[in-house]
């Protein structure tokens, strides 16, 4: 059903379409003017607007104009007269109308059928744009990679919940794939044909964000020239993914809660409530029941996401999908590098199935698409990743107070240049590796226990 405008100077013509349309389910409102028209249009989104051509002071053309500058994504019906036929038709071809309607006894349901070819076309628009933007993961179970018991499990959850139309709240570590398993609860769903909308709740500001979300009337902010639909309109009747909502403030939680609780949005800016049909999907990385527990997270709204929590395991509790995962990356990567890499070598692989991967799948990933630019023959030798500079600083002695320790016992209560200090120990490790191994860089690199390649991009970094 949709939400509609109708405007005619003839209130019998408003009264007559607005008890038809509503009949039929539609959201109707009605004024009996243009201007009226047009300010109706400058602070609500609708899908269609049915407007008479003749009218006094700013006609159906003029409306027409309005809604195409402020509302594009509206469709726009004229009713006509024998005497404006012809202003009708030459709307219809110059793009700007959908459709026209001749006034006759059969004015109601030939306005009823306008209506409907417009919603349907619209619906086929926006199914078409989902069919395009989620092509390559319409397999999403088959890019969840991985035989372990704890993925069989997942998988096997994933299959369980897709059906029901309950919230799902994804827990999770950075780079275990909790977008994939989102998606694939989509395609798994009965509203896999319908578009999958995701977004980064911690990459946009308040304001941003809650015009991202439910959209906004012209006029609402500086900037604001046009009506445009929120994230959760665009994925009506489909899904929407919330990644990491736990970084949303809490003014903005109160919003997504009583949008939970009513299933209906309104814009920024504007007075009109849109219901929506989504499916609510979240994930975090963060412990929310320790938020809850202090505070920066909604007791309420936990409970309304948190229907079916589906927890992602980290890496290292699978290492056994390593190995798959590797080939995986190398099938990717190579292929789009214009390289034949055969095989993996096996040190390599046994160092990569052996490390910890704080970073986890992203993190893997990262190294074999690496490995793979830098690799010249046709077996892929790829290095676990350089321990982090941060990493490197807390074993330097990074005190539970906040105080810092440097290597000569020396306290710094407000803190250090950690790049600087971790640069100087990086120095002086190469030099004191150097002069043990008598310039011989193979040697000294063995030292330090990393390799010859790592070694040569240290020594050109500090230029030694």
């Amino acid at each position: 059903m949709g939400n509609i405008l109708v405007c005619d100077d003839e209130r019998s013509i408003c009264e007559m379409l607005d008890i038809a349309l509503r009949r039929d389910g539609h959201k109707v409102e009605t004024v009996n003017s243009g201007e009226a028209a047009k300010r109706k249009l400058d602070g609500a989104l609708y899908d269609v607007v049915v407007t008479d051509i003749k009218m006094p002071r700013t006609d159906g053309i003029e409306v027409l104009r309005h809604a195409h500058q402020v509302s594009p994504d509206s469709a726009v019906i004229l009713i006509t007269a024998v005497d404006d036929y012809e202003a009708a038709v030459q709307a219809v071809k110059a793009g700007g109308a959908t459709d026209y309607i001749r006034k006759s006894p059969g004015l109601v349901d030939e306005i009823k059928l306008a209506i409907n070819r417009a919603l349907e076309k619209m619906a086929l628009s926006r199914q078409n744009f989902a069919f395009k933007r989620d092509a390559a993961t319409r397999n999403s179970l088959d890019n969840i990679v991985g035989v372990s018991a704890a993925m069989e499990e997942l998988k096997q959850t994933i299959r369980t919940v897709a059906s029901t139309q309950s919230t799902v709240l994804i827990y999770g570590e950075s780079g275990t794939g909790k977008e994939l398993v989102a998606r694939a609860v989509h395609v798994c769903s009965p509203r896999a044909t319908e578009p999958f909308v995701s977004i980064n709740c911690g990459a946009f500001p308040e304001t941003l964000l809650e015009s991202e979300l439910f959209g906004y009337v012209k006029g609402a902010f500086t900037g604001a020239n046009q009506n445009k639909r929120g994230l959760f309109e665009v994925a009506d009747q489909g899904t929407i993914f919330l990644d990491e909502i736990s970084e949303m403030t809490m003014t903005m939680q109160v919003k997504l809660l009583r949008v939970l609780q009513e299933r209906v949005v309104r814009p920024v800016g504007g007075t009109n409530e849109i219901p929506i049909d989504v499916r609510v999907i979240a994930a975090t990385n963060r412990d929310l029941d320790k938020q809850v527990a202090e505070q920066t997270f909604r007791e309420d709204l936990y409970y309304r996401l948190s229907v079916i929590p589906i927890s992602v395991p980290p890496l290292r509790e699978r290492r056994e999908d390593v190995p798959l995962l590797v080939n995986h990356f190398l099938k990717k990567y190579a292929p789009a590098a214009g390289k034949s890499i055969l095989r993996v070598n096996q040190p390599s692989l046994e160092a990569l199935c052996s490390y910890e991967w704080p970073g986890n799948v992203r993190q893997l990933e990262n190294t074999i698409e690496r490995a793979v630019a830098l690799e010249t023959g046709d077996e892929l030798h790829a290095e676990i990743p350089a321990e982090r500079p941060k990493a490197r600083a807390a074993a330097a002695g990074v005190g539970a107070n906040g105080t810092f320790t440097m290597a000569n016992g020396a306290v710094l209560p407000d803190g250090v240049d950690m790049e600087k200090y971790v640069a100087d120990i990086e120095v002086s490790l190469l030099k004191s590796a150097l002069a043990q191994s008598n310039g011989v860089q193979t040697r000294a690199a063995g030292l330090l226990k990393i390799s010859y390649r790592s070694f040569r991009h240290l020594m050109k970094k500090y230029e030694l």
